[in-house]
Protein backbone atom coordinates (compact mmCIF):
# COMPACT_ATOMS: atom_id res chain seq x y z
CA UNK A 1 0.00 0.00 0.00
CA UNK A 2 1.39 3.59 -1.08
CA UNK A 3 0.44 4.92 1.95
CA UNK A 4 1.60 2.58 4.71
CA UNK A 5 4.07 0.44 3.28
CA UNK A 6 1.50 -2.64 4.18
CA UNK A 7 1.03 -5.40 1.75
CA UNK A 8 -2.39 -4.58 -1.10
CA UNK A 9 -5.62 -6.64 -0.62
CA UNK A 10 -4.32 -8.20 -4.30
CA UNK A 11 -1.06 -9.26 -5.71
CA UNK A 12 0.56 -7.12 -8.11
CA UNK A 13 3.79 -7.49 -10.58
CA UNK A 14 5.75 -6.05 -12.32
CA UNK A 15 8.58 -6.43 -14.51
CA UNK A 16 11.18 -4.21 -16.51
CA UNK A 17 12.92 -5.17 -19.72
CA UNK A 18 14.70 -3.22 -22.45
CA UNK A 19 16.60 -3.33 -25.75
CA UNK A 20 17.99 -0.75 -27.94
CA UNK A 21 15.14 0.52 -29.33
CA UNK A 22 12.35 -0.14 -26.61
CA UNK A 23 11.60 0.42 -22.53
CA UNK A 24 8.92 -2.74 -21.51
CA UNK A 25 6.89 -2.59 -18.87
CA UNK A 26 4.67 -5.50 -17.28
CA UNK A 27 1.92 -5.72 -14.55
CA UNK A 28 0.69 -8.53 -13.52
CA UNK A 29 -2.54 -7.71 -11.42
CA UNK A 30 -5.13 -9.75 -9.14
CA UNK A 31 -8.08 -9.02 -9.02
CA UNK A 32 -11.78 -11.29 -8.47
CA UNK A 33 -14.24 -8.54 -10.25
CA UNK A 34 -12.08 -6.91 -13.16
CA UNK A 35 -14.34 -3.56 -13.91
CA UNK A 36 -13.29 -0.44 -16.56
CA UNK A 37 -16.37 1.44 -17.18
CA UNK A 38 -14.04 4.08 -18.94
CA UNK A 39 -13.36 4.19 -22.56
CA UNK A 40 -12.53 7.16 -23.84
CA UNK A 41 -8.65 8.07 -24.04
CA UNK A 42 -7.91 10.20 -21.67
CA UNK A 43 -10.11 10.02 -19.54
CA UNK A 44 -9.62 9.88 -15.80
CA UNK A 45 -8.69 6.97 -15.47
CA UNK A 46 -7.53 6.86 -11.66
CA UNK A 47 -11.52 7.28 -10.88
CA UNK A 48 -11.49 3.51 -10.93
CA UNK A 49 -8.54 0.69 -11.11
CA UNK A 50 -5.88 1.35 -13.17
CA UNK A 51 -1.88 0.62 -13.13
CA UNK A 52 0.40 3.47 -13.35
CA UNK A 53 3.86 4.54 -14.37
CA UNK A 54 5.83 7.36 -13.82
CA UNK A 55 8.86 8.41 -15.64
CA UNK A 56 10.91 10.87 -13.88
CA UNK A 57 13.12 13.48 -15.62
CA UNK A 58 14.41 15.94 -13.00
CA UNK A 59 12.98 19.15 -14.66
CA UNK A 60 9.53 17.17 -15.42
CA UNK A 61 7.65 13.58 -15.58
CA UNK A 62 5.77 11.56 -17.61
CA UNK A 63 2.51 10.03 -16.20
CA UNK A 64 0.85 6.95 -17.96
CA UNK A 65 -2.42 5.07 -16.56
CA UNK A 66 -4.19 2.26 -17.86
CA UNK A 67 -7.62 0.21 -17.13
CA UNK A 68 -8.49 -3.13 -17.88
CA UNK A 69 -10.00 -2.19 -20.74
CA UNK A 70 -6.77 -0.39 -22.45
CA UNK A 71 -7.62 3.13 -21.60
CA UNK A 72 -4.51 5.45 -21.76
CA UNK A 73 -4.50 8.26 -19.87
CA UNK A 74 -1.31 10.54 -20.17
CA UNK A 75 0.06 13.47 -18.81
CA UNK A 76 3.32 15.48 -18.96
CA UNK A 77 4.67 17.70 -16.14
CA UNK A 78 6.81 20.32 -16.07
CA UNK A 79 7.84 21.93 -12.83
CA UNK A 80 7.52 25.43 -13.55
CA UNK A 81 10.71 26.94 -12.62
CA UNK A 82 12.39 24.59 -15.28
CA UNK A 83 9.81 25.84 -17.86
CA UNK A 84 11.75 29.21 -19.14
CA UNK A 85 11.94 31.12 -22.24
CA UNK A 86 14.26 28.88 -24.65
CA UNK A 87 14.31 26.29 -22.27
CA UNK A 88 13.96 22.37 -24.21
CA UNK A 89 10.51 22.79 -22.90
CA UNK A 90 9.88 25.96 -24.96
CA UNK A 91 8.22 23.89 -28.02
CA UNK A 92 5.18 23.79 -29.97
CA UNK A 93 4.79 20.39 -27.86
CA UNK A 94 4.11 22.12 -24.72
CA UNK A 95 2.12 25.07 -25.14
CA UNK A 96 0.85 26.63 -21.65
CA UNK A 97 -2.17 28.75 -23.20
CA UNK A 98 -3.20 25.08 -25.00
CA UNK A 99 -7.02 24.58 -23.24
CA UNK A 100 -5.62 21.39 -22.08
CA UNK A 101 -2.84 22.86 -19.96
CA UNK A 102 -2.98 23.05 -16.31
CA UNK A 103 -1.31 24.50 -13.34
CA UNK A 104 -0.73 21.79 -10.88
CA UNK A 105 0.12 22.11 -7.21
CA UNK A 106 -0.42 18.78 -5.66
CA UNK A 107 -3.48 16.43 -5.05
CA UNK A 108 -3.77 16.93 -1.04
CA UNK A 109 -2.37 19.83 -0.42
CA UNK A 110 -4.44 22.61 -2.00
CA UNK A 111 -6.23 24.12 0.99
CA UNK A 112 -6.23 27.81 2.85
CA UNK A 113 -2.48 28.99 2.40
CA UNK A 114 -1.26 26.20 -0.04
CA UNK A 115 -4.17 26.18 -2.23
CA UNK A 116 -2.24 27.85 -5.06
CA UNK A 117 1.20 26.21 -4.81
CA UNK A 118 0.44 23.46 -2.53
CA UNK A 119 3.52 21.93 -0.48
CA UNK A 120 6.29 20.57 -2.53
CA UNK A 121 9.21 22.56 -1.83
CA UNK A 122 9.98 22.95 -5.93
CA UNK A 123 6.38 24.90 -6.28
CA UNK A 124 3.88 24.24 -9.12
CA UNK A 125 3.99 22.41 -12.18
CA UNK A 126 2.52 22.80 -15.63
CA UNK A 127 0.25 19.50 -16.50
CA UNK A 128 -0.18 19.16 -20.42
CA UNK A 129 -2.79 17.09 -20.46
CA UNK A 130 -2.84 16.86 -24.20
CA UNK A 131 0.35 14.63 -24.59
CA UNK A 132 0.74 11.80 -26.00
CA UNK A 133 3.94 9.81 -26.03
CA UNK A 134 5.21 9.41 -29.51
CA UNK A 135 5.23 5.29 -30.09
CA UNK A 136 3.66 4.44 -26.86
CA UNK A 137 2.01 0.88 -27.11
CA UNK A 138 -0.16 -1.02 -24.76
CA UNK A 139 -1.66 -4.11 -24.62
CA UNK A 140 -4.32 -5.90 -22.03
CA UNK A 141 -5.47 -9.41 -21.61
CA UNK A 142 -7.89 -10.28 -19.01
CA UNK A 143 -8.07 -13.63 -17.56
CA UNK A 144 -12.09 -13.72 -16.46
CA UNK A 145 -14.79 -11.48 -17.45
CA UNK A 146 -14.58 -7.31 -17.76
CA UNK A 147 -17.32 -5.65 -16.19
CA UNK A 148 -19.40 -9.12 -15.40
CA UNK A 149 -19.11 -9.79 -11.47
CA UNK A 150 -21.00 -12.93 -12.30
CA UNK A 151 -18.12 -15.21 -11.75
CA UNK A 152 -14.77 -14.59 -10.48
CA UNK A 153 -11.93 -13.05 -12.55
CA UNK A 154 -7.92 -13.96 -11.74
CA UNK A 155 -7.40 -10.96 -12.68
CA UNK A 156 -5.50 -8.81 -15.85
CA UNK A 157 -2.27 -8.10 -17.18
CA UNK A 158 -0.86 -5.27 -18.68
CA UNK A 159 2.38 -4.78 -21.23
CA UNK A 160 3.43 -1.77 -22.69
CA UNK A 161 6.18 -0.76 -24.64
CA UNK A 162 8.12 2.53 -25.37
CA UNK A 163 10.82 3.56 -27.30
CA UNK A 164 13.34 5.17 -25.95
CA UNK A 165 13.35 7.68 -28.74
CA UNK A 166 10.42 9.07 -26.95
CA UNK A 167 12.34 9.82 -23.60
CA UNK A 168 14.64 12.34 -25.06
CA UNK A 169 12.87 15.11 -22.60
CA UNK A 170 12.94 12.39 -19.66
CA UNK A 171 16.66 11.36 -19.91
CA UNK A 172 17.94 14.10 -17.88
CA UNK A 173 21.45 14.10 -19.25
CA UNK A 174 21.40 10.07 -19.29
CA UNK A 175 21.93 8.22 -22.89
CA UNK A 176 19.48 6.95 -25.11
CA UNK A 177 19.36 3.79 -25.00
CA UNK A 178 20.94 3.60 -20.93
CA UNK A 179 24.54 2.32 -20.47
CA UNK A 180 25.75 0.88 -17.79
CA UNK A 181 25.74 2.76 -14.70
CA UNK A 182 22.71 5.00 -15.93
CA UNK A 183 19.69 5.14 -13.20
CA UNK A 184 16.32 5.71 -14.36
CA UNK A 185 13.83 6.27 -11.48
CA UNK A 186 10.38 5.03 -12.42
CA UNK A 187 7.34 4.76 -10.18
CA UNK A 188 4.99 1.61 -11.18
CA UNK A 189 1.79 1.64 -8.82
CA UNK A 190 -1.49 0.23 -9.07
CA UNK A 191 -4.16 2.11 -8.11
CA UNK A 192 -7.60 -0.33 -6.46
CA UNK A 193 -10.68 1.49 -5.49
Amino acid sequence: DMATGDAGMFNTQTAIQWSDTYLYIAFLAEEPFVEAKLTERDSLIFLENDLEVFIDGGDCYYELEVNAANVVYEVFFIWKDAYTRGSKFDIPTFDVHHPQAYTFGGNYDRSGPTFWKGTHPRGIRWAFTNYDLPGLQTAVQVEGTLNDNRDIDKGWSLEIGIPWSSLSLLANGRSIPPKNGDVWNMFLGRFQK
